[in-house]
């Protein structure tokens, strides 16, 4: 059984960081792509990140320049390190694993989710 679990999460003003980390358990990490995405209240999920076994990743637009995805594949974590964040990156952060389509948040494990929330 694959299990995900985020944590970092937390509230804080703008223009300040956050770092976020998942660990997963009961599979091969080292040979799945993994990824980050966020849904905010009445919004639809977005892929935000990802990341591949061999280090190579991607992040959306909307947060490039602010947000780097990173692997330690002998601690099978990935991480997500939130730099200038903004009001609008307010929302629930999830990690994700088995990259489908990441830049529409399809992965085939989630997990619970972890809260940022950012003040002006």
């Amino acid at each position: 059984r694959v299990l995900l679990m985020e944590s970092g999460g937390g509230s804080v003003q703008a223009g300040g960081s956050l770092r976020l980390s998942c660990v997963i358990t009961g599979d091969t990490f080292g040979e799945r792509c993994m990824g980050w995405s966020r849904q905010a209240p009445g919004k639809e999920r977005e892929g935000i990140a990802m990341i591949y076994p061999s280090g190579a990743s991607a992040v959306a637009d909307s947060v490039k320049g602010r947000f780097t995805i990173s692997r330690a594949n002998g601690q099978n974590s990935i991480s997500l390190r939130m730099d200038n964040l903004k009001p609008e990156d307010t929302a629930m952060y999830y990690c994700g694993a088995n990259c489908n389509n990441w830049r529409r948040a399809e992965f085939d494990y989630w997990g619970q989710g972890t809260q940022v929330t950012v003040s002006s």
